[in-house]
């Protein structure tokens, strides 16, 4: 026990002398967290309120066009334009405008919209009254008359994402069929003489959100609640830089062999590497932590909120930095030099990231990416992070990502001492 704790000691002087690696472990993480946070804060701020310029080129002007604007209007996120400069839209100026990016999205309703669908209402209204024997008129309508359909031209920036403007496409449907539905009614009123209320036009079926977790407070993702835990993971796994690159300089300079020399295991040694380094860890984290909860709010942003267990968070953190160590043993033990180790470390730490969602959500890679990023440890830790941050996880939930960064330590600290010895052996 008593060399364990002077094992320790002696990483923890190497790293306190280490001023560079100390601004990278802490300060850097910090800088990063509150830099992203406030960027992606302020953008997602603007997309919620900002409203979305529209350009709408009626060329119906009848109470069809109008209630698409009325409906369009009630969405808040949408601004209809109908003059530019003062003068009326027309098609080609809408895709000119659109086309230069100066617009998103216009909208193009055709000639006689109003009175094409009127006409057929009517008709299809007309067969049935007919049909049952209900029309008291002895001269039958035309009912053979053919209507050609009645395109909405909806033009886009090429620069509009796919998923925008399905949402967009889906939208316009579905307020469509509604006011179309509405003039089929509106239609049987008139032909059987009834009230404007006769006919009960509320929705029947409508989509109601339920939150999975019951009754529990439901913490909303935000840019705080997914950069949080992201950056911690990304200053845990920098880590790798500082510990690779002292095992380099031990192995160069001898120290490591004059180490071994003495009557004390290696295990001893590395353990007072996996002892400093895990609090490193944790000490990390706990500053993010009250950066989120206490920085935040004073900044303007939302305070990180959480609806699990603190302690468990602290557990993953824990797990988190051992797996981050086996792969700083690994680097150092490989690498010959601290050249190597540093870049490789470096580039590594920011592949990880990029691969297991710290950037990007994984549900947006492609199929194959998806596949590797639920095979690094950053995904890991993340989910893991997740699962008490946003969905109130229990020890049992994490379970499965603790095990895996257990088991992504011992693996790769295995090699590393593998490797070790062979090396020596030749």
């Amino acid at each position: 026990m008593y060399k364990l704790l002077q094992a320790t000691y002696k990483e923890f002087l190497l790293l306190k002398r280490d001023f560079g690696g100390l601004i990278i472990l802490f300060v850097m993480p910090l800088i990063l967290v509150v830099a992203v946070t406030l960027i992606q804060n302020s953008t997602f701020q603007q997309i919620n309120e900002t409203k979305i310029p529209v350009l709408l080129v009626d060329n119906d002007g009848g109470e069809l066009s109008k209630s698409i604007a009325t409906n369009l209007e009630k969405n808040g996120a949408l601004e209809l334009l109908t003059k530019i400069d003062g003068q009326l839209l027309n098609e080609k100026k809408a895709k000119e405008l659109v086309l230069e990016g100066l617009y998103q999205m216009a909208l193009v309703l055709p000639k006689d919209l109003s009175f094409n669908l009127a006409q057929k209402v009517n008709q299809n209204v007309s067969k049935i009254m007919t049909e049952f024997g209900l029309d008291e008129q002895e001269e039958k309508q035309d009912t053979t008359l053919l209507f050609e359909k009645q395109k909405i031209k909806i033009i886009f920036d090429p620069a509009t994402q796919l998923a925008y403007k399905n949402g967009v496409r889906s939208s316009i449907d579905k307020m469509i069929s509604k006011i179309e539905t509405a003039a089929i009614y509106t239609a049987f009123q008139e032909a059987i003489g009834a009230e404007d209320d006769f006919f009960n036009v509320e929705e029947m079926i409508v989509i109601s959100e339920v939150n999975p977790m019951g009754e529990l407070k439901e913490v909303k993702p935000d840019a705080v609640q997914h950069n949080v835990p992201a950056w911690t993971l990304f200053a845990i796994f920098f880590i790798i830089l500082p510990l690779s690159i002292t095992i380099v300089k031990e192995k160069n300079q001898g120290t490591f062999v004059r180490l071994k020399s003495f009557p004390t295991r290696p295990s001893t040694l590395l353990g007072g590497k996996i002892i400093v380094y895990l609090a490193i860890s944790l000490l990390q984290f706990t500053a993010i932590l009250l950066v989120g909860l206490f920085l935040f709010p004073y900044i303007g942003l939302p305070a990180f909120n959480v609806s699990g267990s603190y302690l468990l968070l602290y557990l993953m953190a824990l797990f988190i930095g051992l797996a981050a160590i086996g792969f700083g043993i690994l680097i150092g033990t490989v690498a010959s030099t601290t050249e190597q180790a540093a870049p490789f470390g470096a580039t590594s730490v920011v592949i990880l990231a990029a691969i297991g969602g710290v950037w990007v959500p994984t549900f947006l890679m492609p199929e194959t990416m998806q596949v590797f990023a639920k095979l690094t440890p950053m995904n890991w830790g993340l989910s893991g992070f997740y699962d008490v941050i946003l969905r109130n996880g229990s020890l049992l939930d994490i379970l499965p990502e603790l095990s895996y960064l257990t088991l992504f330590f011992i693996i790769l600290t295995a090699i590393a001492i593998r490797y070790d010895k062979k090396k020596n052996e030749i």
